[in-house]
């Protein structure tokens, strides 16, 4: 039996209902859902895609080493595009945000575009 596995995914319903709460909760209210919502879901999709990825990353060879290698070049190309986005947003006053939001938002995007990378190359390769 894989446990591991299992755990991963259990773990991301735990963060997807806890972050689907604190959203409900912010709805409800009438206001903005709290920024650290997103981050609890970005660990929701962390711990999926984690789940899915466990067999494979569990066996060290050239092709887990490639997944991770073109994930993370991926990756750094939307960490760039992210980046200007909201730099071009800020600047031009096309959303306000607080920089507690913009380092969520972005730690948000950064984690689910490496893990879910992952996945897709993991799927190619």
């Amino acid at each position: 039996m894989n446990y591991s596995r299992i755990t991963f995914f259990i773990l991301g319903v735990f963060f997807l209902a806890m972050s689907g709460f604190m959203i409900f909760v912010g709805i409800m209210a009438d206001s903005v859902p709290p920024s650290g919502s997103y981050m609890v879901l970005a660990m929701a999709v962390m711990s999926f895609c984690l789940s899915y990825l466990y067999p494979q990353f569990k066996q060290k060879d050239e092709r887990m080493k490639l997944i991770r290698q073109k994930g993370m070049f991926a990756s750094f190309f939307a960490m760039m595009v992210y980046l200007i986005i909201f730099n071009v947003g800020l600047q031009f006053d096309y959303f306000k945000l607080t920089a507690n939001e913009v380092i969520h938002l972005l730690s948000t995007l950064i984690i689910c575009t490496v893990f879910i990378s992952f996945v897709v190359y993991s799927k190619i390769y």
